[in-house]
């Protein structure tokens, strides 16, 4: 279904799966919605689980100005979706830049979440000048972006050492991933780095101590960037757990689906 929000008129497409309490997925860049489908057909047997393409990417809408995909303008765009949605609190988990997001959301809107889930995700980017220089970066890429087209951009993305771990995937995964990435739209992609990168989101570091939701936090085994994130995030978060999944780097959920997805339930299971 695809909702249009009161506050900013963007349309938003959004799959819903299951019953129960509902649990809300956000994917990360150049994702979308279809990129939680084996999750979601893990977990819908005991959770309503809505999955969202956010701003700029998959069926939602893409609008010119850069200022629309702010965090703070999704964030609300999400919760007055929810509230269309009649889901008074919902479970939340975001992965990369929807675990950005989902961090945002659970800091300025914690009365409508029960519990937070954040899969390879940080609080941003601590320092001033690390993040102009992000910033700086993201706006280069943007203008390829529009200036190349998304097949560059898909070639350029998936060669990142990032992905490194990915490359014992079978192939048909990896096929079937790449083809998602290729549907995307050249100005969703450049003015989503512009509005919701990681040198434009707010510090949220200083802001950890205060989250008092129950917190899982997952990463890779293989993901030594985002453990030690992820490490620091914990011994900051009042009610934080962190699990590493093993035999996986940055998309977990991806590269090992099992272990995820056993501790996503025994997390929720536990609220």
């Amino acid at each position: 279904m695809r909702l249009q929000t009161t506050t900013s008129a963007q349309h938003y497409r959004i799959e819903i799966v299951g019953a129960g309490e509902s649990l809300l997925l956000l994917h990360g860049f150049s994702g979308d919605a279809t990129t939680w489908h084996q999750i979601a057909a893990k977990l819908a047997d005991r959770w309503r689980v809505s999955m969202l393409d956010i701003l700029g990417h998959g069926a939602s809408d893409k609008p010119p100005n850069p200022d629309s995909y702010r965090m703070d303008a999704v964030a609300a765009d999400i919760i007055h979706l929810l509230d269309q949605l009649e889901v008074e609190r919902a479970h939340l988990l975001g992965y990369s830049m929807g675990g950005r997001l989902a961090l945002f959301l659970a800091l300025r809107y914690p009365a409508r979440f029960h519990s937070l889930i954040l899969e390879s995700a940080s609080p941003g980017l601590a320092g001033a000048g690390e993040r102009a220089q992000r910033r700086s970066r993201d706006e280069a890429l943007a203008a390829e972006i529009e200036a190349k087209g998304i097949p560059f951009f898909v070639d350029y993305w998936e060669g990142l050492p990032l992905w490194a771990s990915q490359s014992e995937l079978p192939p048909e995964t990896l096929e079937s991933q790449r083809q998602q990435r290729l549907r995307n739209c050249p100005l969703g992609l450049a003015n989503s780095l512009r509005g919701m990168g990681a040198g434009v989101q707010p510090n949220l570091w200083p802001e950890l101590p205060a989250l008092r939701l129950p917190t899982l936090l997952l990463v890779g085994a293989a993901d030594g960037k985002f453990r030690r994130i992820n490490q620091a995030m914990a011994a900051r978060l009042p009610k934080a757990q962190l699990r590493l999944i093993p035999s996986a780097g940055h998309n977990t959920h991806l590269e090992n689906t099992p272990a995820f997805c056993r501790q996503v339930s025994s997390f929720l299971a536990s609220r």
